[in-house]
């Protein structure tokens, strides 16, 4: 099975420092859905774990974030896309559990889920947490410059990269799908079609 585990605010939707609290909040960044689709279309399976605090903060309810999550799959659906499910803290941060990333706990969730080792799962985030979450339990770190990342200068970059190795950094998710997807036509030697039945890899 071919994962890849996405946060959600600031890698594929606008972040807010007041947190994003009802779906006309949530606003896809540019490109982001597309890239899923693409990534979707090549055969990959893509995930969200997301913290979201709010939900402990009463900032919001779950049916408040149902409804983000029902917008965010019919954009999706439009471009051809999906997310197979989302993985999600409640809590607030002084509530000390084990799922709340940078903990690894929605991480081990999906694992279990889908009855995958994920040694070498990508992990795509805009922030030091999303990498450190997943690289505890074998992913590959990718950091994404949007949402928090964006507002990094090249010397903090650096040194968010040193704190988790092999770090790789890519615009947004557009170039993350970019990336993945020229390595794996790379890594088979083909040059558009793929053996798992999705059609062409661009």
């Amino acid at each position: 099975m071919k994962l890849i585990i996405l946060d959600r605010d600031g890698t594929i939707n606008e972040d807010r420092d007041d947190f994003v609290k009802s779906p006309d909040e949530w606003v896809p960044l540019p490109g982001a859905l597309e890239a899923i689709a693409r990534l979707n279309h090549a055969g990959w399976h893509t995930v969200v774990a997301t913290n979201q605090s709010g939900l402990g903060r009463g900032t919001f309810d779950m049916a408040t974030l149902n409804a983000m999550h029902v917008k965010m799959n019919q954009m999706l659906a439009k471009q051809g896309g999906r997310i197979d499910a989302v993985f999600f803290c409640p809590h607030a941060p002084e509530d000390a559990c084990n799922c709340r990333k940078p903990a690894s706990g929605l991480f081990v969730q999906i694992g279990e889920r889908f009855g995958v080792d994920l040694a070498d799962v990508p992990v795509v985030g805009d922030s030091l947490r999303d990498l450190q979450a997943g690289v505890a339990v074998g992913c590959r770190p990718h950091l994404v410059r949007t949402g928090k990342a964006a507002q990094l200068n090249d010397v903090q970059l650096a040194e968010l990269c040193a704190l988790v190795a092999g770090t790789q950094v890519h615009d947004d998710l557009t170039a993350f799908a970019d990336f993945l997807i020229q390595r794996e036509r790379h890594d088979r030697g083909v040059s558009g079609e793929t053996d798992s039945g999705f059609g062409r890899l661009d």
